[in-house]
This record gives structure tokens, sequence and C-alpha cells, in this order.
């Protein structure tokens, strides 16, 4: 199998990139343009479009294709970019990996399939049959239980296709630290020195680099990316003690993704949301919609958002 040119290209911070639409749900060019120059001014190492946070799940073929081509346009190499080809089946999932990679992607993250039932034979296929599909892109496995029927990557199945090079790192959103510690020991003893080991958690970022991480993919990092890119770098530099201080402001500020009232909204429309009200009320963005069937935040959640961004030191516009 040919190795990719950088396997380690979601190295650091990796924000996963909201989608901003206009009143039609259409893909707002001008404010997607703006949000990734946003988080580019903060330092971040690379862009995941068309994850969790991109609302990739409710995004129609041609938004997916407009939020690569406006992407890629806008960044202009400044940063390696990489596109979730998150569907139910192995081939619904090689069609949209064709088309990231034609659009010149440095990269591709998959989830197991969902909806039908898998058996951990049939996850390990799914990933070797993508490869295939794009032997010259690395391919990230993106652990998110919670949107796939449950099912968590198992170790085994990771070092083996580890092993393998059908994948070149993990975003693990499990919400499962030990089981992130449990990856990188594993390729530690593999001697997989290009295999990039990703928290999904932005709570617990600097524990996470701590114990050998190599990077987070936030999705309030949307809101403020310099933010996580601090933690990295006094992570990186030693400097502990000033991290935790940092992923303590961030901590407090996450809060804000409950303010959307539980009795008549799931968490994810309210963090959705949030994250695209925090957006739009410091001038990133111009409209704070989410996809159907999300529920909006009204006004009273929205004025509740405002605190957390003041006491995190975000101007409001």
């Amino acid at each position: 199998m040919t190795a990719p040119a950088n396997p380690r290209i979601l190295k650091g911070v990796v924000p996963p990139v909201c989608t901003p639409f206009t009143a039609d749900y259409q893909v707002d060019e001008k404010s997607l343009r703006k949000l990734i120059n946003h988080l580019i001014d903060g330092g971040v190492h690379g862009l995941f479009i068309l994850g969790s946070t991109s609302e990739v799940a409710y995004l129609t073929d041609h938004n997916r294709a407009e939020v690569i081509r406006i992407t890629m346009d806008e960044v202009k190499g400044r940063v390696p970019v990489v596109v979730g080809a998150i569907d139910t089946t192995t081939l619904r999932v090689i069609e949209h990996v064709k088309t990231a990679v034609a659009a010149g992607v440095e990269g591709i993250v998959i989830t197991a399939p969902f909806y039908v039932r898998t058996h951990p034979a049939e996850i390990a296929n799914h990933f070797r049959l993508v490869k295939a599909a794009c032997p010259n892109t690395p391919i990230y496995a993106y652990d998110i239980p919670i949107a796939v029927n449950g099912v968590k990557l198992d170790l085994g199945t990771l070092m083996t296709l580890a092993k393998e090079g059908v994948i070149h790192g993990v975003k693990d959103s499990s919400g499962n630290d030990a089981g992130i510690r449990a990856v990188i020991l594993g390729i530690q003893k593999l001697n997989l020195e290009n295999f990039v080991v990703l928290t999904g958690s932005e709570l617990t970022v600097d524990s996470a680099l701590m114990f050998g991480a190599d990077g987070v993919i936030p999705g309030i990092g949307n809101v403020d990316p310099a933010g996580y890119v601090k933690i990295y770098d006094l992570v990186k530099s030693g400097n502990y003690a000033a991290a935790r201080k940092e992923q303590e402001r961030l901590f407090e500020m996450f809060a804000l993704v409950d303010v959307g009232a539980a009795d008549r909204m799931g968490r994810g429309s309210s963090a959705i949301g949030a994250f695209k009200a925090a957006l739009k009320l410091i001038g990133i963005i111009e409209d704070a919609r989410t996809a159907p069937p999300a529920i909006p935040l009204n006004d009273n959640e929205i004025a509740a958002i405002k605190p957390f961004l003041s006491k995190a030191g975000l101007q409001l516009k």
C-alpha cells in the first residue's frame, strides 16, 4: 500500500468547522470564508470540514461539495484540510471520498458504518475498502459511538488497521480518556511513529496532550481557536500549570452548550446552536441557523450565551 506523503497532518489544533447557512439552507459562502480566516488567524494547525460540528449528517451532497470547494479555495494551502466522508454504508462513503480527493484534500475522516448493525469484521472491511478507493490519501478513523449505533471502535481493530496502513490516525470522541491512552500505548508498542491520536473532548485537552495525544479537534474551537492553540503550545513547552489555567477558562465557557432548554430540544441542537450563535455574537457569521430538524435557540437562550463569552474575554459585536 502506498504511504501518504505527510501522515501527520492532523497534529495540533484542528477545529471541526461549522457550516454557516443562508435563509434557504444553502452554504453561506461569505460567512464560511470569514470563519476559515478567523480560525487560521487564531493559529490553528489544520481544518476538519464536514464533521459532526459541521452538521454533516444534515447536509445535501450539494452542500457538502460547496463546503469543500469554498474551503479549499479560501485556504489556498495555508493549513492542511481534512474532510469527513461520513455516511451510512461503504459505497456511499466512497462516493464522498472521490469528491473530496478530486478537490485535493489532505486527508479523509470516516466513522464505522451506521444505521445497520455491523460486526467488527465488517467495520474493518469498511475501512479497507474505503482505503482502496483512495490509496494515496491518509484516512483517519472517527471513533464516535453516540453516532454509530453505540459502537466503539475496539482497540484490536484500530491496531490491526494501523499496522496494515489502512488508517493513519484516530479522532476519539468516545469521551473515554482511558481508551485514548490505550491507543497511544498500543501505537507506541507497534512503533508506528507517524500514527496520530487526537482527542475530540475539548474539556480535557491539557491532560490528553500531557499523556501523549497529538492534538485536539474542538467544536468550541470555532469560537475561540486561539485558546486551544495556547493550551497546545503551553503543554509543548512544559508549562502545565498555565495550560491547566487556560483549559479551565475554556471549560467554563463550554457551559454555553447547555443554554437550550432540555425539555424542548436535544443536546445536539443546543450545542451546535450555541456554537453558531456565539460565532454570530462575535461577528464571524451572519446567520446562526442550524439545519432541520434541529430546533433553534430562542432569543432568551441566545442572550444567555453572552455572559459566557464576556467572562471568557471574547468581544461581542
